[in-house]
């Protein structure tokens, strides 16, 4: 999972290893990129949830079954559209979290 860093593509592979030794990685990698807006990491967190809530509270008998199941809940979000509703804006984010900003005042001596 990669952020939208400009560094983060398949050509900084080519950049840093010789050509063979980058497409041989890159056979082995599947490139996901996080949210430009939002939190990705919450949002990760309440994929992981839900994952866990509707199909990991139970045992599973095997890994074939587990993907299958996995499989089973990422069509069904994705099909829902499932989005998150974000209620922190900046604006309360600074009432809320005003003692973590620092202060500026005018000193007029």
């Amino acid at each position: 999972m990669l952020d939208n860093l400009n560094t983060h593509r398949p050509a900084s592979l080519y950049e840093t290893f010789a050509p063979a030794e980058a497409r041989r990685l890159l056979k082995r990698l599947e490139f996901h990129y996080t949210p430009k807006h939002g939190s990705w990491l919450n949002m990760a967190e309440i994929e992981l949830s839900a994952l866990s809530r509707q199909c990991l509270g139970r045992r599973i008998a095997d890994e074939a079954t587990l993907q299958r199941e996995v499989a089973a809940l990422e069509h069904q979000r994705n099909d829902a559209h499932a989005t998150i509703a974000w209620r922190f804006t900046a604006a309360s984010a600074r009432t809320t979290l005003r003692h973590l900003y620092p202060t500026h005042q005018n000193h007029l001596d």
